[in-house]
């Protein structure tokens, strides 16, 4: 089999010293771990200049659009890493799969509006990346075999000369306003104890959108976003058209390494305090709380139940369960679920049989993603989506795409929500949802 060639670079903890370089390239895209300390945040990668883009047609089937991914990679071509290196890519797509992305999976009624005009994917075909190991400190070029020669010297030459860090200014023309008030929030959430009354779902996740106008260089809002809100899955995303893609989640949606298959849902929310005693009381509650865990489990087996449409029988296992994971703003609980891929299922299938993930629509899935439509005004674009890459050997990463915000047509959007079951307060339930993004929303506000 073919084989990358690796050309090691001086490494850097911020991929921003290097991204910089290209952010405002064609097709640029950083997957950014953000916390170099973290178990999950070992790598980052960034790519631009795919070798081409691919976008859903018009009314094209959720699995024909994975099967065009699929025969892309194949058209790209199997390559392997040279002996003993680990790194999470060697060549593939990155990009973007929207939480609308679900519509061509399922059939979904249309009640929400449309208003950003989000594609509903946007996955890039990259023949090369720039990915740091934070554990052992290395950053370095990794070449597809497929790459021509002069396109290596020419990156080789890009990231040995010096280039500046800095963006132009970014800054709200307003401030961030939610686009329902809390009445109409507390309206949807009894329209939601109602259909769990009639036994409809168990869980339905609830959200809001935030909004303000804006101007400026979306590059210097991620940096600012990035110190205040530093998560394992953190991405920056450039389309054709300016619009850009900002993401702070701290939670997994899928990965695949070497046929293993793992999801983390995240379920279960507290406050963080700057006084350590009631920070660690917060934790501890949630940690004690039945009503998260019961939530935290409602979904932990819709994603087994997920996760066994690709996997070989038997083979899925939930190892963690109820974990306290803490991150600037809130303290989360989150569980893990484990499988191997079925020897006749890739990456792809994975995605045609768990997207969108389920801790961010309730359970069961397809009523709960038919009540958001009928609830929630306007389609969740990016939010509660993936930023994510598939390589050539079948290895993939995924986030669920919530702490995320969409810079378009001179507007930012952000999104929060939360889970609602039988037994939730509905002001309680409101202000988690603020609470979740009040950090980036007080952020952009600052800059």
């Amino acid at each position: 089999m073919p084989t990358c060639t690796l050309h090691p670079l001086p490494y850097h903890a911020n991929p921003a010293h290097y991204f910089a370089r290209v952010r405002l390239a064609p097709g640029a895209v950083l997957l950014d771990s953000a916390r170099p300390d973290a178990e999950r945040g070992r790598y980052d990668l960034f790519s631009a200049w795919p070798l081409r883009t691919l976008a859903p047609h018009a009314d094209e089937d959720g699995h024909v659009y994975l099967q065009r991914l699929r025969e892309s990679l194949a058209d790209l071509g199997e390559a392997q890493l040279p002996q003993g290196v680990q790194l999470p890519f060697a060549g593939g797509l990155i990009g973007y799969l929207s939480y609308d992305f679900g519509r061509r999976l399922e059939q979904l009624p249309v009640h929400a509006r449309d208003d950003l005009g989000l594609g509903d994917a946007s996955l890039g075909l990259y023949a090369w990346a720039l990915v740091s190991d934070h554990l052992l400190q290395t950053s370095q070029l990794v070449f597809h075999p497929q790459l021509a020669e002069a396109e290596r010297e020419r990156l080789i030459a890009l990231f040995a000369a010096p280039a500046s860090l800095d963006g132009g200014p970014f800054q709200l023309k307003a401030p961030m306003r939610g686009d329902i008030s809390a009445e109409q929030y507390h309206q949807a959430f009894v329209r939601v104890q109602q259909y769990i009354q009639a036994g409809d779902c168990y869980q339905i996740n609830l959200t809001q959108r935030f909004r303000a106008p804006c101007q400026g260089d979306p590059w210097t809002a991620y940096q600012a976003l990035r110190a205040a809100c530093p998560t394992p899955f953190s991405g920056f995303q450039l389309l054709a058209d300016g619009s850009a893609l900002l993401s702070f989640s701290p939670e997994r949606f899928v990965q695949v390494s070497e046929g293993q298959v793992e999801t983390r849902p995240i379920k279960g929310t507290r406050p963080r305090s700057a006084d350590p005693v009631e920070d660690a009381a917060n934790g501890r509650e949630l940690l004690a709380s039945a009503k998260d865990r019961a939530e935290n489990l409602m979904i932990v087996d819709l994603l087994r139940n997920d996760l066994g449409r690709t996997c070989e029988i038997g083979s899925v296992k939930v190892p963690e369960l109820f974990s306290l994971e803490s991150y600037p703003n809130v303290h989360h609980m989150v569980s893990s679920v484990t499988g191997r891929l079925a020897a006749d299922k890739d990456a792809l299938d994975l995605i045609a049989g768990s997207f969108p993930g389920g801790s961010i629509t309730g359970a069961p899935k397809i009523r709960a993603m038919q009540i958001i439509d009928e609830l929630e005004p306007s389609r969740r674009a990016l939010y509660c989506g993936s930023l994510l890459y598939v390589d050539v050997r079948g290895e993939m990463d995924s986030s669920i795409a919530i702490r995320s915000l969409l810079v378009k047509d001179g507007q930012v959007s952000c999104w929060g929500g939360g889970a609602v079951v039988a037994d939730s307060d509905w002001q309680a339930e409101y202000q988690e949802s603020i609470t979740k993004v009040k950090v980036l929303l007080e952020t952009l506000e600052q800059l």
